[in-house]
């Protein structure tokens, strides 16, 4: 239940730093998000956590809590609040909110903006609309009943009177807030469900949005910092003398990540830096290695997982199965490489901090700066700015809490920037992965066992201490819930970790998982001799939003329809973030081995859509990020370190390798779910199973190798 509260001119003030009158309602938005950025709830009686203020000019302002990196919070939740109260679009101010405990979680993350913003966003207009409506028949003497709120206004519908909301404002203030205000029905929805192109992209597209790269503030200066590029390194020498001497540069600070050289512009920092000629003690992990890595992995995978899912006997089944099937899948650590490194601007003073920030995770930001600082929330303020992409990397704070003590150390405010190699050789990467695939098939080709045994650093030992036993649910995301009706499924995790710090990359361990599962599908389905699709139908006979999306993408790809010389199909379903992903991917091979994936069709189910645009483009960013990681994507150490630096030897996928799309919907009326990170999981599984069609090659490794398809 989402409880709406009115909100005091000086209370208002407070958060938000707006002085304003007219009505204020605060509403209280659901904590979600990963648990690093979950704020605790007040304890002293209810406290509104998100803000609608409507003045008395009739300017409608929503302070957007979640942060925006091009996923689309900044319309997508409006479009709700704005559906419900009957505001004249776009006629309606957004405001970002700074980092603050009073918002639930600000985590963008987990594709969760909409799916926990939709009640409290809805109940909220709908609140704000009754008590306008209420102020409106107050003002004419009538029955609210024959007053509706259309286009910013009240309209008096017997006599056609009209009142804005600017007129109302205070009026309606003064009214006590309804407890169950009627909710519009969907078909009576006029922005929810239509395809609005994104408020802010104007300003991306001239250059006007403010990303963490643009930030100024008076009298800042930059810096970069010199890290060791080993794991767990330490600094051991510095010419400090040769860094000062490069023009531009003002100061040479140790702070705990490395050696910062503090500078009046970029390219001094930058220069200075490479004065400095750093020297590292390499540490205790100087010998780790991808080769090593492989033989960590080889030693865990012999011994007994942690079970997460145990079903029925699969040893029994698999030793008396008429037809058995092994297989063993990987796929490499990766780098999320935005297109905007990570920085950071910060001014730390004696008893007070401010920062700017393109972070995805606000709360996690700000709680490690007040740690790092020892001060109280309430004098940190951290403002969120625009960011050029994320996908998990921004929401570690570990880039902002640099800044600080950068700023701290030389006593300005310091624009902290990293330069495409920093952000390559010090990221959280995505954690590589190793699965040891069992299957058993009956004398009428049904599966009867499953074994799937995963072997991978654990996300949550880093970031929060946690064993192999609280760690295996994580880390078996998208393995220990298979969908398909399989009598005995066994399910394990045996951890793995490294030096390799690891963190959340978009759809986390979802972008590993279906990899193994719906391409060893493939392989049982092969040895049914069944068409992998009927074969996946038949196996999902209990569960009808896995085979909607299915169908719908098999449908609409023409599965079983010729295709032009020399291309092939393979698909893939998935289910992640509570919201459902079909895929056929239709790709040719070359005779070098490379691949050309030439269309996708993505077929979703994700409950009510909110705006079909921005879904398209966020399962097409999907597909993007997939097929780069599944087509190039890889990150090897050698030396205790990443070997990669840039994009010359991490490259992305380029303009004229892109596919063409097509995003198809199933129509929903449940309540709406994650959408930024479902699109990407089953793309590569259905890129290889596409090319298993093609080559009677099976793909068992990531990234694709032209090397392992280039015929003779």
């Amino acid at each position: 239940m989402t409880t709406i509260t009115k909100v005091s001119r000086r209370e208002f003030l407070k958060v938000t730093g707006v002085a304003g009158t007219g009505l204020v309602l605060g509403f209280h938005l659901p904590l979600a998000g990963c648990a690093h950025n979950e704020v605790s709830a007040s304890t002293d009686g209810f406290m509104p956590n998100a803000w609608l203020h409507i003045d008395p000019d009739g300017e409608v302002t929503l302070w957007v809590h979640r942060p925006d990196m091009g996923q689309g919070p900044r319309t997508s939740l409006p479009m709700i609040l704005a559906d419900e109260l009957e505001v004249e679009w776009p006629k309606f101010k957004r405001q970002q909110a700074d980092a603050s405990t009073l918002y639930g979680s600000q985590t963008s993350g987990g594709s969760s903006s909409v799916r926990t913003s939709w009640a409290p966003l809805r109940a909220a207009g709908a609140t704000a609309r009754a008590m306008l409506i209420a102020a409106a028949a107050s003002e004419w003497g009538v029955d609210p009943g024959t007053c509706r709120a259309s286009q910013s206004k009240v309209v008096h519908e017997p006599s056609g009177r009209t009142l804005g909301y600017g007129e109302l404002a205070e009026k309606a203030a003064a009214l006590s807030v309804p407890d169950d205000p009627h909710l519009k029905d969907p078909e009576d929805f006029c922005y929810i469900g239509k395809p609005l192109p994104q408020l802010d992209h104007p300003a991306r597209v001239e250059g006007k949005a403010t990303v963490g790269l643009d930030v100024k503030v008076p009298g800042m200066l930059y810096a970069c910092v010199a890290r060791c590029p080993v794991y767990g390194g330490s600094v051991e020498s510095y010419d400090e003398a040769a860094a000062k001497a490069v023009d531009g540069v003002r100061d040479v600070v140790e702070v705990e990540t490395g050696v910062a050289v503090v500078a009046d512009s970029t390219w001094a920092a930058m220069k200075g830096r490479q004065a400095l000629n750093c020297q590292f003690d390499p540490g205790p992990n100087a010998d780790l290695s991808s080769a090593s890595i492989v033989r960590l992995f080889d030693e865990r995978q012999r011994q007994r997982g942690i079970a997460t899912r145990d079903d029925g006997d699969p040893d029994a089944a698999l030793a008396s199965a008429a037809r058995r099937l092994e297989a063993v899948y990987e796929v490499p650590y990766l780098s999320h490489a935005p297109l905007e490194p990570m920085n950071c601007t910060a001014d730390v003073r004696e008893d007070r901090c401010e920062i700017w920030a393109p972070t995805q995770a606000p709360q996690w930001a700000h709680r490690a700066v007040a740690e790092t600082l020892g001060l109280p929330l309430e004098s940190i303020a951290l403002h969120v700015t625009f960011s050029g992409g994320g996908f998990g990397r921004r929401l570690m704070p570990d880039f902002v809490v640099e800044a600080v003590h950068v700023s701290k150390a030389v006593g300005a405010p310091v624009k902290v920037v990293w330069t495409r190699e920093d952000d390559m050789h010090h990221d959280w990467y995505r954690p590589a992965s190793r699965h040891l695939m069992s299957g058993g098939l009956d004398a009428s080709g049904r599966v009867v066992a499953w074994k799937h045994r995963v072997v991978a650093p654990s996300i949550a030992a880093v970031l929060s201490g946690a064993n192999e036993q609280q760690a295996a649910g994580e880390a078996t995301t998208g393995a220990a819930n298979l969908p398909y009706v399989i009598p005995n499924i066994r399910v394990d995790y045996c951890m793995a970790s490294t030096a390799v710090p690891v963190g959340y990359w978009r759809s986390v361990y979802n972008s590993q998982t279906p990899f193994p599962n719906e391409c060893f599908l493939d392989e049982l389905a092969h040895a049914a001799g069944k068409d992998p699709y009927e074969f996946r139908t038949e196996l999902l006979q209990d569960q009808p939003r896995h085979r909607g999306v299915l169908e719908l993408a098999a449908q609409k790809a023409g599965w079983g329809e010729p295709l032009p010389a020399s291309r092939y199909r393979g698909l893939a379903v998935h289910y992640c973030f509570r919201s459902y992903v079909a895929e056929v991917a239709e790709v040719s091979v070359n005779d070098d081995g490379t691949v050309k994936v030439h269309r996708v069709v993505a077929a979703v189910d994700c409950g009510i859509v909110v705006n079909p645009d921005n879904l398209a483009a966020q399962v097409e960013g999907g597909i993007v990020l997939g097929l780069t990681a599944a087509l190039k994507g890889a990150i090897t150490i050698e030396g205790g370190r990443v070997v990669q630096s840039n994009f010359h030897d991490y490259p992305l996928l380029t303009i004229d390798e892109m596919p063409k799309v097509e995003v198809h919907i199933v129509p929903s009326s449940e309540a709406p779910t994650g959408i930024g990170e479902p699109g990407l999981p089953p793309i590569a599984p259905a890129v290889a199973n596409a090319i298993f069609a093609a080559t009677g090659t099976r793909i068992r490794r990531l990234p694709i190798r032209p090397e392992d398809l280039r015929r003779a």
